[in-house]
């Protein structure tokens, strides 16, 4: 099975959770966003805790369905609910 790099970017409470601000890495292709957050949460309680609550972006465009297949490398961006004013 073809593997993709994936790069994933933390932003705000996501990296502070994460304790990193981006990192690499290689899933099989054919890979979810979900499949994606699901790795990711099972780091710990506190990382999935804020994953629950993110939204998310793939080459800077919203994902609306997390179980859509990766089928190149891409960049997802990891976005906490930000609070404006």
């Amino acid at each position: 099975m073809t593997e993709l790099t994936i790069t994933v970017r933390y932003f705000a409470a996501a990296r502070a959770a994460a304790g990193i601000e981006t990192e690499t890495l290689s899933v099989p292709a054919g890979t979810t966003i979900n499949d994606v957050v699901g790795e990711l949460a099972g780091r710990g309680a506190e990382l999935a805790k804020v994953l629950a609550r993110c939204s998310y972006l793939r080459d800077g465009v919203a994902v609306r369905d997390r179980s859509v297949a990766l089928q190149t490398p891409a960049t997802v961006d990891v976005l906490p609910p930000f609070a404006g004013g």
